[in-house]
């Protein structure tokens, strides 16, 4: 049942994407570029996914568990450090420079296009090189700082 709900839950995900524009590279730029052409579109969709996922998380806060019995682990950190500044700046750069972030990418992948699949090779990568500096021995030692 949790795999059947996770598909349900990616495929209403994905179609949102699409919808909603953000699977245009080209929109996307639009509302990044704030100096040029602004298309202000976008923050319209991120205020009202913020709106409708409000409610489901001020929820799941005062639960342990799932309506289907997964446990809930939310985020706990609140910490502003070196490493969430520089993962922010290396996100925002490579969407802002492609015009994808991870979701709309893997969506994207479906139309058969190669800047899409650039995209995701690109970022499967980063991913790779990020989990090999988690296990080198000095980032260990940072870790633990």
């Amino acid at each position: 049942m949790q795999i059947f709900m996770a598909l349900i839950a990616g495929l209403i995900f994905g179609l949102g994407l699409i919808l909603s524009g953000m699977t245009n590279p080209a929109k996307v730029i639009g509302f990044l570029d704030l100096a040029g052409h602004w298309d202000p579109s976008l923050g319209f969709v991120m205020a009202g996914a913020i709106a409708v996922s409000a409610v489901p998380f001020r929820l799941a806060k005062s639960r342990s568990m799932a309506l289907l019995g997964a446990p809930i682990r939310l985020p706990t950190a609140t910490d502003i450090d070196r490493r969430l500044v520089l993962g922010s700046l290396a996100f925002g750069a490579g969407w802002g420079l492609a015009g994808y972030c991870p979701g709309p990418a893997l969506t994207s992948l479906l139309s058969g296009g190669t800047k899409p699949l650039v995209f995701v090779i690109a970022m499967l990568a980063g991913m790779a090189v990020f989990e090999l500096l988690q296990w080198h021995p000095r980032a260990g030692q940072q870790k633990a700082a």
